[in-house]
């Protein structure tokens, strides 16, 4: 079962038998926004959300960065780009999707921090259905989920743009998931990252 993640909760990385996760993938999911156009007749108008990662060491030096112009790093696989959002309602499948494999991520890799950013510049609390959810599996398959955000119905979203959604981080030797779900001012990715680096590692 799901868990709707709070503030500062943590959550170990672990399946029901006790063995520990491998695949853990971060799936956002969103749709457009239904405007009144010419004689009052609504139209839909897309949204582009964007599901980033930054991957830190120990020391907090940045490795990598995972985002819509580069998908692709060592353990981390993004799904690409999406630009739009689920113009037709909710269809129920992440439009954007960060699969990690914890086995292949970098010997030095500490910590991994998942970033959401508008980049239309729509506020979160406009978009309707905008949802995150952590879960055990692939961008095609789900296994199991284990935590879940409503960004959407959640008034701590309202009136911004970017946001924190947690980290992934070692400890012991353990891959564990912390929720942050806090919002920044920051309208750009690098600006988000940079926040994420002096506030929350």
């Amino acid at each position: 079962m799901a868990i709707s993640l709070k503030k500062g909760q943590k959550i170990s990385l672990e399946k029901t038998n006790g063995s520990s996760l491998t695949n853990i993938c971060v799936g956002v999911n969103w749709g457009a926004i239904t405007k009144k156009g010419f004689f009052g007749k609504a139209k839909q108008v897309s949204v582009d959300l964007d599901a980033s990662c930054a991957v830190f060491d120990a020391n907090k030096k940045l490795l990598d960065v995972v985002y819509f112009g580069n998908l692709k790093s060592t353990g981390i696989q993004h799904s690409g780009d999406d630009t739009t959002g689920d113009t037709d309602g909710d269809d129920g499948i992440d439009n954007e999707v960060i699969n990690v494999d914890l086995s292949r991520l970098p010997a030095n890799a500490e910590q991994v921090v998942f970033v959401l950013n508008s980049f239309s510049g729509d506020d979160f609390k406009t978009i309707p259905f905008a949802s995150i959810r952590l879960y055990e599996g692939t961008p095609e398959r789900v296994d199991s989920i284990y935590a879940t955000y409503d960004i959407a119905n959640d008034p701590k979203f309202s009136g911004s743009v970017s946001m924190i959604l947690g980290k992934l981080y070692k400890h012991n030797g353990n891959w564990k998931f912390s929720a942050i779900g806090e919002t920044t001012s920051d309208k750009k990715l690098k600006e988000t990252i940079n926040t994420a680096e002096t506030s929350y590692l």
